[in-house]
């Protein structure tokens, strides 16, 4: 038995091709719990066989274990692939989806080809895998390709054993695989096949916005050097300011653009393909990119066409465009060609479409390059639903006895993602969102019921975060199943040791926006000591009001003002000259005043998020957002222009007997907020503010990890995604002496929640 990624892979035909080489007989079938070899020959050569089964397969296989025992021969005359075994608990692994292989790509473009030009060309080397998958095992009837019957030229292909689409279960071609279609705006056919796409060039050519039905969803194209196009969309969508993707024919054209390293290069052209942010080229000519489609945003984030039909589309049209999701601003992407008519209504002024239905929706993935290596920020498409595996080097026995159970976790509320555990594998859903509306609401429930039956699982327990007012944690409320409550900051440092496989106790550095503390107060820079099942409140940041509550998430300036009355009190009022004062009118600055006074609506946060944007606030960086975390993101563009070896000044205070909170050391920003105002006042630029901020922000850090004497040292939360902060943390910490972890495969926002509230749930029950 062969476990890991090994359906859909060209697994079996690899299989094959090698015991008929070697002279062995016998068979190797799909199983749901992955892939079955029966060989038979000389003992020397079944040794060799099995050497290479694992050291010569195919590059996009992953043999995550290989069971083997030696039998008595049965007396096969020959080696073949036999037909799926359906029975059975289902183990296997599912791929991602792939990005187009250069052989296909070659073939789409070669005139002599029988899929010339054919947008939906694919073999057992890439193509979807992820998003048409309907159950285990991976064969063609458990897909959405099942409705399409093969030719007699595909079908040769499929049972050839010498041909790269043996056993390619997407396989199709122009006579009988899926055709486009264009769609006006009402859902009316326009035209069909080559011409549909034909005119959706035209479309976009000339400004409109073309709804295009991709790889798990609709995405919204519109030609990215068109000004008026851009912010046309912008208004449609209803995204004032958040950055644009954007796609590229070419990489000689995305380098014309963009900073590309031989790492992002890698990315770029990776079979995963995701969205890579990297670093704009100045000055950027205006003529060649519309300036609404990242504004004020020194980075890009920039994809090559990873399907056939974003190669043949962006080849004909020459141009980047902009290739954002199909949906209105905080939904999910459209997966339906009905629902994408309804819901972009307004939007798109054409559809085009093609009948290969998407069995769930599956957004681009996004990462960046962090400390040289890759850090995904959304999960989603070439990476999920890629497992997490729960062992370490120890072998440790919370793993074996943790294995036989089933879990299920909800994650968190902003940028959801759920996740199962079956055995020794979470496997965690791609991005869902955020989720405040009915559509993502919907969507959430579909996933998680999704990912159940994928995978066979029916938890024996529900793991939550402990805010009683998230969907997710009233959706577990509703489960016939026992629930378990994990605090949000443990679930992000329990999700780093988990990708890290870290299996003892470690000093967690906690920081973003938002999180339920124990003793109901909103957290959010917190420094935890935990080995994954318990943890202690080492040290917090000195809790500050946020006059409005959630309102100060929209308005930095209402936490800089909560911030300044913390130091300053009623003065506060007075300092009529910073910028975050400025801002509001009288009658407001009264109302705040009173607010803050009497403490109604104002409750208090450690958070690491909301200062970061009460920074931003006084600096005059940025009052008010139109999308989370653009304060902080607007602070770390600022470094950009400075290098700074300064810091602010700060005081670590052991708890006080009469603190009203539980964490054990105090860190006491005060001393950097009178300095970081007096440098406001004293004409000092935002950017050399913005570094000696960052600066002192690692040098919490350091304070904390000689503190506590905890030699590993892991990073997590949405503050992390901040490359200055997050290096500079990394490299402070290994000159003296400690290491350091941080996120890679897993996002270190609340996409990362999932994870770490099985990770904590299975170590806990290891102990019952």
């Amino acid at each position: 038995m062969i476990h890991g990624i090994v359906q859909g892979v060209g697994y079996r035909p690899f299989v094959y091709r090698l015991a008929v080489e070697m002279g062995l007989h016998g068979y190797v079938i799909n199983t749901p719990q992955g892939v079955v070899v029966e060989a038979e020959g000389e003992r020397e050569w079944i040794d060799s066989f099995i050497t290479r089964l694992e050291k010569e397969k195919p590059s996009l296989a992953y043999i995550q274990g290989m069971e083997e025992s030696y039998l008595d021969p049965l007396g096969y005359d020959r080696f073949e692939i036999r037909e799926s075994d359906f029975v059975g608990k289902k183990g296997a692994l599912v791929l991602p989806d792939i990005a187009t292989c250069p052989d296909c790509l070659s073939e789409i473009f070669d005139r002599r080809s029988r899929r010339y030009l054919y947008p939906f060309t694919n073999c057992t080397n890439c193509g979807p895998r992820f998003s048409i998958i309907r159950a285990l095992p991976y064969d063609r009837p458990n897909t959405t390709m099942a409705t399409f019957e093969m030719c007699e030229e595909c079908r040769a292909e499929y049972e050839d054993p010498t041909n790269r689409r043996f056993h390619a279960q997407p396989i199709a071609c122009p006579k009988c695989g899926p055709h486009l279609e264009l769609w006006d705006e009402k859902g009316s056919v326009i035209t069909t096949h080559a011409d549909a796409l034909g005119e959706a060039v035209k479309a976009i050519r000339s400004g409109k916005i073309v709804a295009l039905k991709g790889l798990g969803g609709f995405q919204l194209f519109v030609d990215a050097t068109n000004d008026d196009a851009v912010k046309l969309l912008r208004k449609r969508k209803g995204r004032e300011e958040k950055p644009f993707a954007l796609m590229y024919d070419s990489l000689e054209r995305l380098a014309a653009e963009c900073e590309i390293s031989e790492a992002e290069r890698r990315l770029l052209l990776s079979p995963e393909s995701p969205i890579v942010l990297m670093r704009s080229k100045s000055p950027s000519d205006p003529r060649l990119l519309s300036g609404a489609v990242a504004p004020g945003n020194p980075y890009l984030g920039a994809m090559l066409p990873y399907t056939p039909l974003h190669h043949i589309l962006m080849h004909e049209l020459g141009v980047p465009v902009v290739a954002t999701s199909g949906n209105l601003s905080d939904e999910p992407i459209c997966i339906n060609e009905k629902e994408a008519v309804d819901r972009l209504k307004g939007v798109a002024d054409l559809f085009l479409v093609h009948d290969r239905p998407i069995e769930r929706q599956v957004d681009d993935s996004v990462v960046r390059l962090m400390m040289g290596r890759v850090q995904v920020v959304r999960r989603a498409r070439g990476y999920a639903p890629f497992p997490v595996a729960l062992n370490d080097e120890t072998g440790s026995s919370w793993q074996e006895s943790s294995s036989r159970r089933s879990l299920l976790a909800v994650g968190g509320h902003l940028k959801n993602t759920v996740a199962v555990k079956s055995d020794g594998n979470v496997f965690v859903s791609q991005h869902i969102g955020d989720l405040s509306t009915a559509e993502a609401y919907q969507t959430f429930g579909k996933v998680q019921d999704d990912l159940q039956k994928l995978f066979d699982v029916k938890p024996d327990k529900v793991v939550h975060d402990l805010h009683p007012d998230y969907l997710s944690t009233q959706f577990a409320r509703k489960l016939s199943v026992p629930m378990e409550g994990v605090q949000h900051h443990l679930a992000h440092i329990a999700s780093c040791m988990a990708e890290n496989e870290i299996d003892q106790e470690v000093l967690g550095v906690s920081w973003d926006g938002t999180g339920y503390g124990e003793d109901g107060m909103i957290w959010g820079g917190e420094f935890l000591v935990t080995d994954g099942r318990a943890y202690r409140r080492a040290a917090s940041f000195r809790p500050f009001r946020l006059p409005g509550s959630t309102a100060s998430v929209k308005e930095p300036r209402r936490t800089a003002i909560g911030i300044l009355y913390e130091v300053f009190g009623d003065d506060a009022f007075r300092m009529d000259d910073l910028p975050p004062l400025k801002s509001f009118d009288n009658h407001s600055l009264t109302l705040l005043n009173k607010m803050l006074k009497s403490g109604v609506n104002s409750p208090y946060t450690t958070s690491a998020g909301r200062m970061f944007d009460a920074v931003a606030s006084i600096t005059g960086l940025r009052q008010t957002v139109s999308f989370e975390g653009q304060g902080a993101m607007e602070l770390e563009f600022a470094l950009d222009q400075v290098s700074t070896g300064e810091s602010y000044p700060f005081r670590v205070e052991e708890r006080q007997a009469n603190a009203f909170y539980d964490a054990e050391r105090n860190i006491d920003w005060e001393p950097m907020i009178r300095a970081l105002v007096a440098d406001v006042r004293s004409g000092i630029s935002s950017q050399e503010i913005s570094g000696k901020f960052h600066n002192t922000l690692v040098n919490f850090i350091l304070a904390i990890a000689e503190s506590t004497s905890k030699q590993m040292v892991v990073v997590s939360g949405g503050c992390f995604q901040n490359r200055y902060l997050t290096e500079k943390t990394v490299r402070t910490l290994a000159k003296h002496q400690f290491s350091v972890y941080w996120h890679q495969r897993i996002p270190p926002n609340d996409g990362g929640i999932s994870l770490g509230q099985i990770f904590v749930a299975a170590k806990r029950n290891s102990e019952l």
